[in-house]
């Protein structure tokens, strides 16, 4: 099968299996797992941060980032399709005791206008914005980059209302790879950070939240409590180093493989904004058939696509499709959307 569907279902390479087999180990809890401090530490010089704090996914990440940013009973203001409110079941409400307010999502930009009006102060009866999150790539939006500009605007309009200014960078590589902005910039505009390991670097586990020594000393205590301590963890932070070592530049290769899928449909006018990165968005609405019969007729030809909705369908490239997989990928999908 050609898995379309995301790029969370790669399989370690070969030299990550080696990392695994070769890792130092202890016991995280105590802080002596020798593998999972060295990536903390890398991962959190990458980004010009103090430290690190691994986890095994990125909804925990998210999740202790927010709590860290947002106190309980105030307010986070992020889009209407930002994962920490669409795909994460609700935990900032129903663990965070978090409040959020949405704006809509168009295209891959933010209007930081809109979002400095909806910031409610302390004081008559409302609940007060503590926190402003993004998501960079965004899932959602095809993943689109939001431009630095836009987002130093954001930090300057953070900045003003005394706000704290979390990123969901679970593809934040991929943004770094398309638009050729070194991850300690996009390290400097935030407070915390959720970066992921587990889906363009090809890591089977694992993300981490990045901030302040002190953020993440308290975020450590968060882990716990969601269950997230965990003990010989370094067999999976070794598969983040060799990740975070060698997987990085070669995103690049993913998102030329999209753009050559976004290239080939184009001409059925079902590509939804512009390929970025490695995602190619796919909006259904004016075209013959449905996601779910795309879904069906693609699958029963060996392609997997993910079927998001009733006119909305998703083709991810990543480090298991090669340039025949894509061809294959092209062949199929035109026939059908030729019908």
């Amino acid at each position: 099968m050609i898995d379309l569907r995301s790029d969370t279902v790669t399989k370690p390479t070969a030299g990550m299996w080696q990392a695994i087999t070769e890792a130092d180990l202890g016991d995280d809890v105590y802080g002596e797992d020798p593998s999972v401090n060295a990536l903390e530490a890398e991962v959190a010089a990458l980004f010009g941060h103090e430290a690190a704090l691994f986890t095994p996914t990125g909804s925990m990440a998210n999740q202790i980032a927010l709590q860290l940013v947002t106190p309980r009973g105030s307010e986070l203001l992020c889009d209407g399709d930002a994962h920490v409110v669409t795909y994460e079941v609700g935990a900032a409400a129903a663990l965070g005791g978090i409040s959020t307010r949405t704006w809509a999502a168009v295209g891959g930009d933010i209007d930081t206008d809109v979002v400095a009006a909806m910031i409610r102060p302390d004081g008559f009866h409302a609940v007060p914005t503590r926190a402003i999150a993004v998501e960079q790539t965004h899932n959602r939006r095809g993943g689109e980059v939001i431009p630095l500009a836009t987002l130093q605007q954001l930090r300057n309009v953070a900045d003003g209302a005394g706000l704290a200014l979390h990123c969901d960078g679970a593809r934040i590589w991929n943004a770094h790879v398309a638009a050729r902005i070194p991850l300690a910039t996009y390290g400097a505009l935030f407070d915390t950070l959720s970066v992921c390991l587990s889906k363009g670097l090809g890591a089977p586990v694992g993300s981490l939240v990045v901030g302040s020594a002190e953020r993440i000393a308290a975020g450590r205590v968060i882990r716990k409590r969601l269950g997230g301590g965990m003990r010989q963890a370094g067999v999976l932070a070794a598969a983040g180093r060799y990740a975070v070592a060698h997987h990085i530049d070669r995103l690049a290769d993913d998102h030329a493989r999209a753009a050559r899928l976004g290239e080939a449909l184009a001409p059925f006018d079902v590509v939804s904004g512009a390929v970025r990165t490695n995602i190619v968005a796919l909006d259904l609405t004016h075209a013959a058939l449905d996601a779910p019969s795309l879904g069906a007729a693609a699958r029963a030809e060996g392609v997997l696509v993910s079927v998001l909705g009733p006119r909305i369908a998703r083709l991810v490239t990543h480090l298991d499709l090669d340039d025949d997989a894509i061809d294959r990928a092209v062949e199929v999908l035109v026939r059908i959307f030729k019908g």
